[in-house]
């Protein structure tokens, strides 16, 4: 078994010995394309989603230096109609673009990559020619009556992601191999890489244009295959006798299309062991940082983020971005790169964006938390006076803080009824994200109430029901809560709730509140 020439199948038989979801499927879907003009596939998807995983399954199942029958016979892709036609049928090139990048400088990247693997092909086949260039030692190699190659590239995109410099030489490569029809044709049976970011776009087209490319924006066919399903992260909470409800409230929210939710096996398998729901996002290398991106802060980038933060959704323009860290010509490139990172989940329908899940929202509470910018500090500094004055029952001083979240970016250009009045309410109280749980239009057996804020088990804060008028008054908020029976929405809880009636009149242009508190 080599380095990067037919590496085995012992990766993926020590995968095998923890809690695997069966994915092999994913191979019945790539044995239909091989040989075919469509054989060359591109899969994007954050971070701790499975990529490298499905490599090495891949590796086991196409490896011809080794027999995977026993790995494979009891699986789904056993049951697909090329199963005993492909298997362990191919010489296998294996590049892991971190771990390479990890072993060698920038600029001797290329030249180490065709120098490993010439050396290891010229072990393998001595009556190989010798002297010639990378891709012509290829075609030796198939033109000899040996088999053809599948190519598996792990983490394709890192040489873009972590050293920009060497960009250029590292496309052009990546075009010697794929971009010649004639030549891929001779070379190679199939390819498959994976990254977090598409294809390099170069001078707006893509610069690889042959994949076929299956990204978080378009997973296609193989959207099940990188991540858990719900059902699988519903087998997996059984049988570590975990609550379901609160994994979807932590780690769901990636919901492509014409499937259900998938999952980050990563942060999954952590809370399963571990037995704690909690953020294991951040326990990542990610070489991004969030804050960095944030700052960039294009045509007002910082606003659409504390929107989300909000938990409002905004509209997104995908199509313009150069799938890469560099390039951000507006703010929608830096939300398209966020959306590749999984800090957000994009609606095609819709062209939305939203923060998809509790353990993403951690990473932008730090945010909050780290605010430098000046208006994000400001706002967050007036939504922590508001919060305190709101639990020491300093009515007017309520008042004055959302009177100034009124007068802000952050207010809607048209104040003209209650949607106006809640969308500037979760402007000022966005620091509660910090402590509780957030509902909004929580249906009762009587109403909705329209927010309600139950604390996090690790704080003493009481809960609070808000409740919102246009052109009535708070006092009538407060009797609607009560009359409505609002509290019992929240039975479980025990403790001080404080009942929170906000109103605006139309007329006076005056905002009025009244607070009162009571126990459960």
């Amino acid at each position: 078994m080599g380095t990067y020439l037919n590496p085995g199948n012992s990766g993926f038989a020590e995968i095998l010995k923890g809690d695997y979801q069966d994915k092999t499927g994913m191979i019945g879907l790539i044995n239909e394309r091989i040989g075919t003009p469509n054989k060359l596939i591109c899969i994007s998807r954050p971070r701790r989603f499975g990529k490298s995983y499905a490599a090495q399954m891949l590796c086991a199942y196409y490896d011809h230096a080794c027999d995977s029958h026993c790995l494979f016979d009891d699986k789904e892709v056993a049951k697909t109609e090329y199963y005993g036609d492909c298997i362990n049928k191919f010489n296998i090139i294996y590049l892991d673009m971190t771990n390479l990048l990890g072993k060698v400088t920038p600029e001797s990247l290329i030249s180490f990559i065709e120098k490993s693997v010439t050396e290891e092909l010229l072990a393998e086949y001595p009556k190989l020619k010798r002297g010639l260039t990378f891709d012509q030692t290829l075609i030796n190699t198939v033109e000899s009556g040996n088999p053809k190659f599948i190519m598996i590239i792990d983490e394709w995109d890192a040489p873009i992601r972590e050293t920009p410099q060497i960009t250029k030489e590292y496309l052009l490569f990546l075009r010697m191999l794929f971009k010649s029809s004639n030549t891929t044709s001779k070379i190679f049976a199939a390819a498959y890489m994976t990254g977090i970011l598409p294809i390099k776009k170069d001078k707006g087209q893509s610069a690889v244009s042959d994949f076929d490319e299956f990204t978080v924006l378009e997973p296609g066919e193989y959207s099940e295959y990188i991540g858990f399903t719900e059902n699988e992260v519903r087998d997996l909470c059984d049988r570590y006798n975990m609550s379901f409800e609160k994994a979807k409230q932590w780690y769901d929210g990636y919901t492509f299309s014409e499937t259900q939710s998938i999952y980050n096996p990563y942060s999954i398998m952590k809370a399963m062991q571990k037995r704690v729901y909690r953020s294991y996002w951040q326990q990542t290398s990610a070489a991004e940082n969030l804050e960095t991106l944030i700052n960039i802060n294009k045509d007002g980038l910082q606003e659409d983020i504390l929107k989300l933060i909000a938990g409002e959704q905004i509209v997104v323009n995908t199509g313009r971005f150069k799938n890469d860290f560099a390039t951000f010509t507006s703010k929608d490139d830096v939300l398209t790169l966020l959306i590749h990172l999984g800090y957000l989940v994009y609606n095609s329908k819709t062209r939305r964006v939203r923060i998809p899940n509790e353990e993403v929202r951690f990473e932008f509470d730090d945010l909050l938390q780290n605010a430098q910018h000046t208006g994000l500090a400001r706002l967050v500094q007036n939504s922590e006076k508001l919060l305190q004055d709101t639990l020491n029952g300093n009515e007017s001083e309520v008042v004055n803080a959302i009177v100034r979240v009124r007068n802000t970016n952050y207010a809607p250009m048209f104040y003209n009824n209650e949607q106006a009045l809640r969308y500037v309410i979760k402007f000022a109280y966005i620091v509660c994200i910090d402590y509780y749980l957030k509902v909004e239009e929580l249906p009762t057996g009587h109403g909705i109430a329209d927010v309600v804020f139950l604390p996090k088990r690790d704080t003493s804060l009481p809960a609070m029901i808000v409740e919102l008028k246009w052109s009535q008054t708070a006092e009538g908020a407060i009797k609607q809560i009560k009359e409505k029976d609002y509290p019992s929405l929240i039975s479980e809880y025990t403790g001080d709730i404080l009942l929170v009636g906000i109103n605006y009149d139309e007329d006076t242009k005056k905002h009025s509140c009244k607070i009162e508190k009571i126990k459960m």
